[in-house]
Formats: C-alpha cells, structure tokens, sequence
C-alpha cells in the first residue's frame, strides 16, 4: 500500500469515528419518547391567601389643641399685685386665691362710707325726734301743720340719704372683694407673666386656669378638600409614630374661608384622658374620608422592577397543579407589613411570600399555605 492510500484510509477511519456516534445519537433522539420522562421539578413555596381589610382613605393635617374650659382671667379693678398665692402649673380648687391687688385705698374708701352711714343715721335719728316733738305740739295745737310737714319732709330726707349711704357701703364692699382674685373653677394655672408690684389694669391679664378634660382640634383643611367634609366624619389624633390617642369625629365646619391660608377651620372634640395632651399643643389630626374593603400582600412577596411592583400568584392548572405567574400590583399605603392593593389582585389569590428569588413566570411550583399576617 502506497503512502497515498495509507493517508485516504486514516483520514476515512477519522471520518466514521466522528460520524459514528452522532448516528447513534440521532437514531435515539429520533426515537418513541421515553414513557417515563418527567417535565421540571415542581418548587415548594409558602403561600398566603389574599384577602379584603377594612382600609381608611385618610390624610393626617397639623392640628392646634384649645381647651372648651379655659378661662383668661383679668383684674376687675386697677392697682398694684400685692402677693401671688399659686404657681404656673399647680392644680387649685373652685374659689381659691390666685394673687391679691393691694387694697389699702379701697378699704379707707369703704371705712369713710361706713363713717358717712353712722353720721347719717344720727341725722335720721335727730329728725326721727324732731318730728315726734312736731307731732305733739301740733296735736296740742302749738304749732302749726306747715312746721309738722317740714319735720315730716326732714325725716323722709334722712331716711333717703341713709337708705343712699347703705348702698354705697354695700357698692364699695363688692368693689373691696375684686382685689383678691379667685379661681372661678378647679383647674390647672397657666403662665402667670405679673409680678408682685407690678400695677394691672382691667386689661392686665394676669394668668388662666384650664379645667382638666375636654379639649377640641382645630384642624385646617385645604380648600380642595372641603367639599369631601362632613359632619361626623372619623378623626383620628396621632402621635408621631401614627399611635392613636384619641378618636373623635368632626363637630364644627367652618362656612367661611381664611384668607390668609386658603383652608377652612374644622374643630372635633377629644377626650383629654390622663391629660395626655395640652392646651395650644400642635398634634396630628388625622381625618378619615371614607372605609373601604380592599386586599393586601405582605410586603416581602412584593418585588420592584423599575416604577413597577410586582408579586408572583400561585394559580391552579387543569390537571391540579400550580404555577408561578408574576402579576403586576397598583399598591397603596403600607398599614402594618402589608401593602395595600389598589389593581392587581382579588380576594382568594394564593400570593407566594417565600423563594421568589428562585421563580421565574410559568414556573411549577407546589403552594404550602401559612397563617395571614
């Protein structure tokens, strides 16, 4: 055999050992199907059902407390303080003394009337006589009856003026008891910004006193939304956290427009328990629209593509098993660890809330149902 030759048959044995296996291959893919080949491994994952929630449309506003029972109390007459009694702050009883304006001018104007009565009621005394000693010597026919009327005129005189007198001293007595200033109610005082020697008019404020309980939210609204307000409405006092203090509902909706802001003054009563609050606290009044039913998904089956929320949603098949379809979702707020669910979701939806990192769209999976959060 020539070299030629010798190279033609190497190169043809190179050739069937390549071909030779790709042979036998296609003859066993061109084959009948194996019976008992299986389609990809269905993947375990927990599910939980969606369901509806009561859900409130909301939006909290920064609101001012005022107290319904909060009294400004101002001196009734004119001088200097002589002694404050209570501190800001304290707690005093119905009556008591809060501070005293010095009352040494009043009380020598009361001692002149009460001197003025006593030198009155001499006079009435005097005349009294005058016109019994008319009344005999008139009767003995002494004098005459233009002398008795003048005694009898002299006598009423008295008597008018002494009656004139009492009231005074009653005037200037009242007058005498404004120079104490008295709590009108059990409360709490407020700021006192007098001092001891300082002179107070009937225009000086000298302190408050809050009754401890109610207090009422002034709450403004945007003008775009005071058409959606109603009397009654749900309102909800939070603390920075979203806690609720106090519920209540709105009371008051002002028909009138300020100016200055645009809003319009809304007020709700709150029950002030354990004095939890304050008078001119700033809190948040958050007002409730309306109540609807609406799903939620738990915050961890939610994944984020872009702007767009997604989660995956266990559906059953024919044949009774499950697959993964990834479902876009309109969400809304977040109330608690679940999100709300504007589009994209019905109630009775198995929601997958483990292993969506290893899920794509389509693929099997087999659902354990947990507990909903």
């Amino acid at each position: 055999m020539t070299g030629l030759e010798n190279a033609l048959f190497r190169a043809l044995a190179v050739v069937i050992a390549i071909a030779l296996p790709l042979l036998t291959f296609g003859c066993k893919a061109g084959g009948d199907p194996n019976p008992h080949a299986q389609g990809p491994q269905a993947i375990p994952v927990k599910v939980q059902i969606a369901r509806n929630i009561p859900v409130n449309n909301t939006t909290e506003y920064v609101a001012t407390l005022k107290s319904r029972n909060s009294a400004v109390i101002m001196p009734q007459v004119e001088g200097y303080i002589r002694q404050i009694y209570v501190h800001s702050g304290e707690r005093v009883e119905s009556g008591a003394a809060l501070l005293e304006i010095d009352p040494l001018k009043q009380e020598a104007t009361v001692t002149s009337q009460r001197s003025n009565r006593a030198a009155q009621e001499a006079n009435l005394k005097w005349a009294q006589q005058e016109y019994e000693r008319a009344s005999g010597l008139f009767a003995a026919g002494v004098v005459s009856k233009q002398e008795l009327d003048r005694t009898k005129s002299a006598l009423d005189a008295a008597q008018a003026q002494l009656h004139s007198l009492d009231a005074q001293v009653r005037e200037q007595q009242v007058q005498l008891k404004y120079y104490k200033v008295d709590a009108p109610w059990s409360g709490i005082v407020g700021d006192i910004p007098v001092h001891v020697g300082d002179r107070v008019t009937t225009t000086t404020m000298l302190t408050t006193v809050d009754k401890p309980g109610s207090l009422e939210a002034y709450v403004y609204v945007p003008i775009e939304r005071s058409t959606s307000l109603k009397m009654n409405m749900p309102v909800h006092i939070v603390d920075a956290e979203g806690n609720v203090l106090a519920e209540s509902r709105i009371s008051f909706i002002s028909p009138q427009v300020d100016n200055t802001t645009q809003t319009v003054l809304v007020k709700s009563l709150i029950t002030n328990n354990r004095d939890k609050m304050r008078t001119s606290q700033f809190i948040r009044a958050r007002v409730i629209w309306e109540t609807r039913n609406t799903p939620v998904v738990p915050v961890l089956a939610v994944t984020r593509i872009g702007d767009q929320y997604f989660a995956f949603i266990a559906e059953a098949q024919n044949n009774g098993s499950f697959v993964a379809h990834q479902r876009p979702l309109k969400l809304g707020q977040m109330i608690g660890n679940n999100y709300v669910v504007l589009d994209g979701m019905k109630p009775g939806d198995k929601v997958v809330v483990s292993g969506t990192q290893f899920l794509m769209d389509g693929a099997p999976v087999m659902p354990q149902q947990v507990p909903s959060s």
